[in-house]
């Protein structure tokens, strides 16, 4: 396992990134004075974003209806938590986007290659108690309960 989202897991049998791309950013608001530059007050930190770009090849691992699945968790507009495979706990994130480019086709239309891009923002503001509530919406989403 490479990391999991939700229960979704990333792997070679799955769906894997070749890269992941992290961005934090801080908030600083100017406000104008006359006669000089203006001042900056901290606010605190902006959104937490992740970007998992990969490629899927027709026989070497990996399922092009894992994308679906992917999808279908974005579609609820539920916030998922994010665990690498180290055990590392990166908090509740939600899927921004998903892109997907195919390419070099079979016969039947099928593609060889798929091209992906996911974007995640994370959502839980630090607070990792949150992990233990989200616990119970994740079983009856797999059960098929909203």
């Amino acid at each position: 396992m490479m990391m999991a989202l939700g229960m979704f897991v990333f792997s070679l049998e799955t769906l894997s990134y070749e890269k992941f791309s992290r961005q934090t950013g801080w908030r600083h608001s100017p406000t104008q004075r006359i006669g000089t530059n203006p001042a900056h007050q901290f606010l605190g930190r902006d959104n937490d974003s992740l970007t998992l770009p990969g490629s899927l090849l027709a026989g070497t691992g990996g399922q092009p209806i894992s994308l679906d699945v992917l999808r279908q968790m974005a579609d609820s507009g539920r916030a998922w938590p994010l665990v690498e495979g180290t055990g590392r706990v990166y908090g509740l994130w939600v899927i921004d986007s998903l892109s997907d480019d195919r390419s070099l086709f079979f016969p039947d239309g099928a593609a060889r290659r798929i091209d992906f891009s996911l974007k995640l923002t994370r959502i839980d503001d630090g607070r990792l108690d949150l992990l233990g509530a989200i616990a119970g919406s994740l079983g009856g989403l797999i059960r098929g309960r909203p």
